[in-house]
Order: structure tokens, then C-alpha cells, then sequence
């Protein structure tokens, strides 16, 4: 193979494995990090990698080599993620070979996802575990997972395979608000906001929100405000399922489902419950996507400690929510880049599950309830607390992503 041969291949290596890591949930710093060490080592000295949120574009002047990829997100498996990153180390590290490496990347991209057993058990598991952690009884947390198990056939089945994104995501909202309107009428469940905020949970953005974020604190503007604005369309998506669906009632029954505001459950609001729950709904995310088991109690370890440190300063130290959903927030970013190290691992795995208990689906939920039932005062100040518990969520993860690497590389001391 000729010099000029090779670096074509190792271009075309560095390229696949860009590819899977965009359309598998890495953030745009990482994908360019990775293509640029794998490159290198393969001794390609003058290319160009420029990432989008879909799309990859690969140059070289050394050998004239230019390779421009659409890629379309197509969900989140991020055991691959984990695996091209480890690869790219072991590359940089000389234990591939360009073809081995090639060979491998192969594998990698043949990973199939969890089995849909198990991607149902913690679709139910997280919708129990997060309609206890936003006040739900025991009973809602049945409700909720019953109706977290018939949601994920419903994605699986139906929404993934059939519909587009915008009109899957309405009708998740619809669907998963019109079973636990129903549960509720039958006397299953009795806080209906509670079984509705942890039903619709699994439904929620948070890859495109988490990396639309670090991608604006990585200067990938473009990129990040893309992410953002896709989260954005799927919260508007989900909140006008939940709007049809109440509607619909009402329609059917004649009135308005009246609800008064949030309740809190005297026994699932002791800390000890809370703990647990929040460790159940974190590791139960940690497995819809697609993280590899081992981590599975970690990434819950990182949710546990943002959503205490937030119950001890929203009440206990009298913090507003948006205050104490910053200092949480940092709290997580914090220990999922410790975790990264600790385990060389991307910290998206543990950041994107651990931040789920701070995010503000109770917001989605009262502000679409708001809207539909003519209340707009309280839609509006509904939705700016959402709003203003996101900015929280945005800045805790740009602060703590300042802090040099250096400070958390304690397995060198």
C-alpha cells in the first residue's frame, strides 16, 4: 500500500468513526477529537475536519482527499460511543493496525441496542421512580409505570418505526396523557399531575438539550443552537400531545379535568424515598440510552447526588428553584467528568442520565395544562419558571466545563 493509499484509509477510518459517534449522541468536540487523534497516528499530517450536528466534512491537501457525510440522528446507543472513544485510545496507544482498526469500527457499528424487554422495564422503571421524585404517592408511581411499559411498546412499535419525529412525539404526548387521564377516572392513581410528569419523562429531549449545551460552551455555535432548537420542537411536540389529549376529555366528558397545583405525598417526600427513587429513575435512563451495564450504577450515583444537594437547598436553605437547580447542576457535571476519568469514559454517559432529575418536565406539564384550560397567567408563569430552571441547567454545565481537565486527572497524582 502506498504512502498516499494509506492515508486515504486512515481518513476513511477517521471518518467512520466520526460517523458513529455523531449519529449515536456525542457532543462535536469529541467527535472532532476523535477523528483528529486517529489521523494523526496514522501519520495524516495536513487534514481538515469540520462537524455539524448531522454532517461530517473531511479534507486533505496532502493526498487531495475530500469525503463529505449527511448523518441523521437515529437515537442514542451510547455503548457505541464508549466503544469509539476506547478505540480511538487504544489506536493512539499502537495495538490497531489501519486495517484492525477499520475491522473494528465494523463491530462497533453492528452493536445492537438493548433488548426491548429491558429498554421496557426501565421505561416504567424511570416513569415510577420520577413521578415519586415530583411528589407522587404509590399509587401514581403504579399508574406511572404501567403507563411508562405500554409508552416504550407504543415508541418501539409504532412511533419509531412509523411516524416522523414531530408527529411521534405529539402522539407519545396524546397517548401517554390519554392513559393516565383514564387510569385516574377509574380510581387508579390519585394525584393525576404526579402520574402525567412521570409518564411523559421518558419522552424528554435530553440528549439534544445536554449536548446543544456543552456544544455552545465548545465555541460549535451553530451546532449547539441546532441541538438546542431541536430539543425545543420536542418539548413544543410533547406539550401539544398533552394539550390534545386534555381536550379530547373534555370533549368526551363535558368539562375540564380541574387540578390545583402540584401535591406532595407525605411518605414519598421523606429523603430516604427520594434517594431511592432517584437512583432507580437515573439508572433506568442510563439503559434507554443505551449506556453499557457496568456504568449503570454510576450514572445513577450522579443523579442521586444533584437531586439531594437540590432538596437540601430548596428545603432546607431556602434556594429558589432555579438557584438550587444551578448548584446541582454543577454538582452533576462535576461528577460525571470525575467519573469520565475515573473510568475513561466520555462524561456525556454519566451528564446526560444524571441531570434528568433536575430537568423541568413538571414545567412542560403545567404549562401545557394552563394553556388548554384558559388559565394563561398561570401558563405564564409556569412556563418562565421552566424557562428559568433551563437557563440554570445551561449555566451549571458551561461553568463546571471550564474547569481544566488537569483538576480532575487524580489517578496521575
Amino acid at each position: 500500500m502506498t504512502t498516499e493509499e494509506q492515508q486515504t484509509l486512515a481518513l476513511s477510518v477517521a471518518s467512520e468513526a466520526g460517523h458513529i459517534l455523531l449519529e449515536n449522541g456525542a457532543e462535536i468536540s469529541r467527535v472532532e477529537e476523535t477523528m483528529e487523534r486517529i489521523a494523526t497516528y496514522y501519520g495524516v499530517e495536513s487534514k481538515s475536519f469540520f462537524v455539524l450536528s448531522n454532517g461530517i466534512f473531511t479534507t486533505s491537501t496532502s493526498n487531495k482527499y475530500a469525503n463529505v457525510e449527511f448523518i441523521p440522528f437515529k437515537g442514542t446507543q451510547l455503548d457505541k460511543v464508549v466503544a469509539v472513544n476506547q478505540l480511538s485510545r487504544d489506536i493512539a496507544a499502537g495495538k490497531y493496525s489501519l486495517g484492525q482498526a477499520q475491522a473494528r469500527l465494523r463491530e462497533i457499528r453492528a452493536m445492537k441496542p438493548h433488548p426491548s424487554w429491558e429498554q421496557v422495564l426501565a421505561s416504567a422503571l424511570g416513569s415510577a421512580g420520577f413521578c415519586i421524585v415530583f411528589g407522587g404517592g404509590m399509587l401514581d408511581c403504579a399508574a406511572s409505570l404501567v403507563c411508562g411499559i405500554l409508552l416504550w411498546l407504543f415508541v418501539l412499535y409504532v412511533s419509531a418505526p412509523h411516524l416522523s419525529k414531530i408527529v411521534g412525539n405529539i402522539a407519545g404526548g396524546l397517548f401517554v396523557t390519554g392513559l393516565c387521564i383514564f387510569f385516574h377516572r377509574i380510581g387508579f392513581g390519585r394525584s393525576l399531575p404526579n402520574m402525567i410528569i412521570g409518564a411523559i419523562i421518558p419522552l424528554i429531549p435530553g440528549v439534544p438539550f445536554v449536548n446543544g449545551v456543552r456544544d455552545l460552551a465548545n465555541e460549535d455555535y451553530i451546532a449547539g443552537a441546532t441541538r438546542l432548537l431541536d430539543a425545543v420542537l420536542v418539548f413544543f411536540c410533547i406539550a401539544a400531545g398533552v394539550m390534545l389529549a386534555f381536550v379530547g376529555d373534555s370533549l368526551i366528558s363535558g368539562s375540564m379535568i380541574f387540578l390545583q397545583g402540584m401535591t406532595v405525598d407525605p411518605f414519598t417526600f421523606r429523603m430516604p424515598v427520594q434517594i431511592i427513587a432517584s437512583f432507580i429513575g437515573t439508572a433506568a435512563f442510563a439503559v434507554l440510552f443505551g449506556v453499557p451495564r457496568k456504568y449503570y450504577i454510576l450514572c445513577g450515583v450522579c443523579g442521586v447526588l444533584g437531586w439531594i444537594l437540590y432538596m437540601i437547598l430548596a428545603r432546607y436553605a431556602g434556594f429558589t428553584p432555579p438557584a438550587a437547580t444551578l448548584f446541582a447542576t454543577m454538582l452533576v457535571m462535576l461528577s460525571a467528568r470525575y467519573s469520565s476519568v475515573l473510568d475513561r469514559c466520555p462524561a456525556i454517559v454519566f451528564l446526560l442520565c444524571g441531570i434528568f432529575p433536575l430537568v423541568p418536565g413538571a414545567g412542560v406539564f403545567w404549562t401545557s395544562y394552563y394553556v388548554v384550560s384558559d388559565q394563561l397567567r398561570l401558563a405564564l408563569g409556569s412556563g418562565f419558571m421552566a424557562v428559568k430552571v433551563t437557563i440554570a441547567i445551561v449555566l451549571g454545565i458551561i461553568l463546571i466545563s471550564e474547569v481544566p481537565n488537569k483538576l480532575f486527572n487524580l489517578r496521575k497524582r
